[in-house]
């Protein structure tokens, strides 16, 4: 956003929270008290908790992507926010999260939408909101607000979860925002600390955890006397989250009492704890539940099960469970839909009819097919070697205006490869050019690995040549592919001699795993001179020094001007720190205690005398 809009919502944020704050003198942790010092569900005292089930069954909107729409289609002013109002009186929980979503890459848009909804009669933001917009915020245009939201969020008794916190500590190290990421550790800890209600879930989770469901253990949760909220119950169910079937039994437990009736935002979460291969049957009756009570999976809970399905192969219900929301009120983005596409061409025999059920359902409501989703349904053609009905498609894709590029032929050549048909594969770079369209790193360095994986490391080799011809500059990742060709062949020299010229002639720095996986090959077969050689390389591209394989070879092969050199080679300087000697000979004493290296003085000798003193 540019500086004047961010400024301007930004100080609106601040106002507002400001606004409704409470006072400055009222300790957190009585504000926290409120939620956390709870009675058993079961007792009448729960009736007056101020907080009690503030996620009523609201208005159900059946289009949400229509706010979407009037929010990006114009400027936040008085005149939208009567619009809004009068197009949606009430909000449920599921159509905030997914307007939040849409509005990921908009923070000010995003922030103006969360603020008139805070600001809204019978809607309570839940922790998920709150995680939710904080992830918008962490950029560096709206840090302000991004705070402000978060002590909001801690006054309103809610505890940034470990996922959201780890989640946004890594964008700030990488945008090396160090004061926000060390700022945010300390504010984390802190909000465990004073988080009164983690007392209360620790206890809870401790009792379910030691035993088996049975009623011993409901006696000891009604002791405890707890009043439940919707917080209270995410937050036990995240404990829980590795024993779901105890999760799904507290679920059941809490709301059985006559004073607590769950609600979306709890059914989403037992569904995020039950969304896993032990306990699939039971997400799967959760899901029909909460179609029967008209709760909706909101669309952050469907990508985090999403995901996990996926990285986990349980591609039916990956797929299921897309065909289910694409029926929703709340459907997967274009990128979700591409996402669960490339996960299905991932395996080694893609399934073909979860490839066009996800495909059909995604057109079958009402969109055309994009780019993204003929290069899915290409990718898992080409993967099976199903190439004539790959060319159908590419045929289809280009009716549809899209051309071919880089990543179609790159999956082509990819297929080609997987089927051993090398020659094929190299024509297809051909082809390439001959359409105008140039292969780029990527495309070469698929083609490539298909001739190492087939064991032709020679005819990659002329693949390499070709590229470097065509003024294509090789890149890290080619080169890893090329050295595991060689060692895959024993060619430890060839690798060797082909990291020096790399990293020497063309400036290329390799990755560290390359450094690391050869110089065990070449220690592995008495290559002490070259292997340091690659140590030194290591240094000048600034990467830690690889010392542990030198100690074991040094100390039961080598000499004492091996490990003499081995010290130089562990420091650009011209002597390495006291602390490295120290350590180079305790870890030789540890191989081989009456060694000549580990006994001697004499590779003391190059130390400077000042070290020495020091």
């Amino acid at each position: 956003m540019n500086r004047a809009k961010a400024i301007r919502t930004s100080t609106r944020l601040v106002n507002f929270f400001l606004s409704n704050a409470v006072s400055a003198n009222r300790p957190l942790s009585n504000q926290v008290t409120r939620y956390c010092l709870f009675t058993h569900p079961l007792s009448r005292q729960s009736r007056n908790c101020q907080f009690f089930n503030t996620h009523q069954k609201l208005y159900f909107s059946s289009k949400p992507n229509a706010i979407v729409e009037l929010l990006l289609a114009n400027d936040w002013s008085d005149e939208l926010e009567q619009e809004l109002e009068k197009s949606y009186p009430s909000l449920t929980h599921e159509t905030v999260l997914y307007v939040l979503r849409k509005l990921d890459k908009n923070p000010e848009k995003a922030s103006d939408f969360f603020i008139w909804v805070y600001q809204k009669s019978g809607f309570k933001p839940s922790s998920s909101v709150f995680s939710v917009m904080l992830r918008i915020l962490v950029n560096k245009e709206s840090m302000k607000q991004f705070w402000v939201t978060l002590r909001k969020m801690k006054e309103q008794g809610f505890c940034i979860d470990e996922e959201t916190y780890l989640t946004i500590l890594m964008v700030l190290k990488k945008a090396k925002m160090t004061s926000d990421s060390v700022a945010l550790t300390k504010f984390y800890n802190k909000m465990l600390q004073e988080n009164a209600m983690g007392i209360v879930v620790n206890k809870v989770v401790d009792i379910i955890s030691e035993s088996e469901w049975v009623g011993e253990v409901e006696n000891k949760l009604g002791n405890l006397k707890v009043v439940v909220s919707d917080h209270f119950v995410i937050s036990v169910l995240k404990e829980l989250r590795n024993c779901p079937s105890k999760a799904l039994k507290f679920f059941h437990w809490v709301g059985n009492g006559p004073d607590y009736e769950h609600n979306t935002v709890t059914y989403n979460a037992v569904a995020r704890v039950l969304g896993r291969d032990v306990s699939i049957g039971e997400f799967w009756n959760i899901l029909g539940e909460m179609k029967k009570l008209n709760h909706a999976l909101d669309i952050d809970t469907y990508i985090k099960i999403s995901r996990n399905f996926q990285k986990n192969k349980m591609m039916e219900d990956a797929v299921k469970l897309y065909e289910l929301m694409m029926d929703s009120p709340y459907k997967p983005s274009v990128q979700n839909c591409s996402n669960l596409l490339r996960s299905l061409s991932a395996g080694d025999k893609p399934n073909l009819d979860l490839v066009f059920r996800v495909a059909k359902k995604y057109e079958s409501t009402g969109h055309t097919l994009s780019k993204a989703i003929y290069d899915g349904i290409h990718r898992s053609l080409t993967s099976v070697g199903r190439f004539d009905e790959a060319d159908e498609i590419v045929n289809t894709m280009k009716n549809a205006g899209y051309e071919p590029d880089n990543i179609t032929y790159s999956q082509l050549v990819f297929g080609l490869c997987k089927m051993g048909k090398l020659e094929e594969a190299c024509k297809v770079l051909d082809d390439m050019e001959a359409h105008g369209c140039k292969p780029d790193i990527k495309t070469w360095t698929i083609l490539i690995q298909g001739h190492c994986a087939a064991n032709e490391v020679d005819k990659a080799l002329l693949c390499f040549s070709k590229m470097s011809e065509k003024d294509c500059e090789p890149d890290a990742d080619l080169l890893d592919v090329l050295i595991d060709g060689f060692l895959n062949l024993k060619k430890i020299d060839g690798a060797y001699k082909l990291v020096v010229e790399m990293a020497r002639k063309l400036r290329l720095s390799p990755w560290q795993a390359t450094y690391k996986g050869l110089i065990e090959k070449l220690l592995g077969v008495g290559k002490l001179e070259e292997a340091m050689d690659l140590l030194r390389l290591m240094k000048t591209h600034n990467y830690p020094p690889f010392a542990e394989p030198f100690f074991q070879f040094i100390s039961k092969s080598g000499t004492v001007e091996d490990a003499a050199e081995f010290l130089k080679a562990l420091s650009l300087k011209e002597y390495p720190s006291l602390a490295v000697y120290l350590h180079v000979f305790q870890s030789f004493f540890q191989e081989e205690p009456e060694s000549e290296i580990a006994t001697s003085d004499q590779i003391l000798k190059p130390i400077s005398p000042t070290v020495l003193v020091k």
